[in-house]
């Protein structure tokens, strides 16, 4: 079966949680796909875990094409999304140019962009044109100069607030999925309750209806401080396949994530 948006609905709505992997190449991307992962997302975070950049902000669409392209290659049965890089859509026209890019050209099924309040008109522009998109809100790893670091976003009455309104009006605009990174865990289950659309978590609690990760930090080969929210597979599991299997397994059945990934 070939996973659709609409069959991410339908899981949402039947309470059956699904698994979302980042991945970077056609090899990858077929072993994800063999071990039951839904969704694939072509990550801008690539410039750091392959290219060795310090941050998401190097990329550039040229990079997300060519990676987007090798990953649907390997893809035989899992959705595949796809980033756009920092100041790929700073207009809806600019934004449509550049979706447009990495559907026809690199294969992607559903873009993903890092949104703020701001951006709802553009999200609008691009599913009144036929482009599915993904919604990210919470820690936005582009604007991370901006935001002094990668700091757990959402806490406080006010900010939470914030975060549910524009995860509605995300909603509203038109969003097929919304993505929650680093948040508090009971913000991240109050808006997945309030939304009709599919929610996936990174760092955002178990409650949410499908959980990513980074695949070079579930294996654990990123150097350097795990994410709280991250868990190595590979460790128990001893080879990759079986460690990919894992993660989808944990993440079906509600082991993952467990308390200590989350953020209170």
């Amino acid at each position: 079966m070939s996973i659709t948006v609409t069959q991410l609905r339908k899981f949402k709505e039947q309470g059956r949680k699904f698994a979302a992997l980042t991945a970077y190449d056609a090899s990858f991307a077929r072993l994800m796909d063999e071990a039951g992962i839904e969704v694939l997302l072509v990550g801008d975070s690539l410039g750091m875990v392959v290219q060795g950049q310090e941050s998401t902000v190097p990329v550039t669409m040229d990079h997300m094409v060519y990676h987007t392209q090798l990953v649907r290659r390997g893809a035989a049965h899992a959705l595949v999304m796809a980033d756009m890089p920092f100041l790929s859509y700073a207009t809806p026209e600019q934004a449509l140019r550049n979706a447009g890019r990495l559907m026809q050209e690199g294969g992607a099924q559903m873009v993903k962009l890092e949104c703020t309040s701001d951006d709802v008109a553009i999200v609008r522009h691009l599913t009144r044109h036929g482009v599915p998109v993904c919604v990210h809100l919470g820690l936005l790893p582009q604007t991370v100069y901006k935001l002094g670091g990668y700091k757990v976003q959402g806490r406080g009455e006010e900010a939470a607030d914030a975060m549910v309104r524009d995860a509605q009006a995300f909603e509203q605009a038109g969003a097929d999925v919304l993505l929650l990174e680093s948040i508090p865990r009971s913000l991240g289950a109050t808006i997945t309750r309030s939304l009709g659309i599919p929610v996936i978590g990174i760092g955002a609690g178990p409650e949410c209806d499908g959980q990513v990760l980074v695949a070079y930090d579930m294996l654990g080969i990123t150097p350097g401080k795990r994410p709280k929210f991250s868990k190595d597979f590979l460790a128990a599991a001893g080879s990759v396949p079986a460690a990919l299997a894992a993660y989808a397994a944990a993440v079906k059945d509600g082991s993952f994530p467990a308390p200590e990934h989350c953020f209170e």
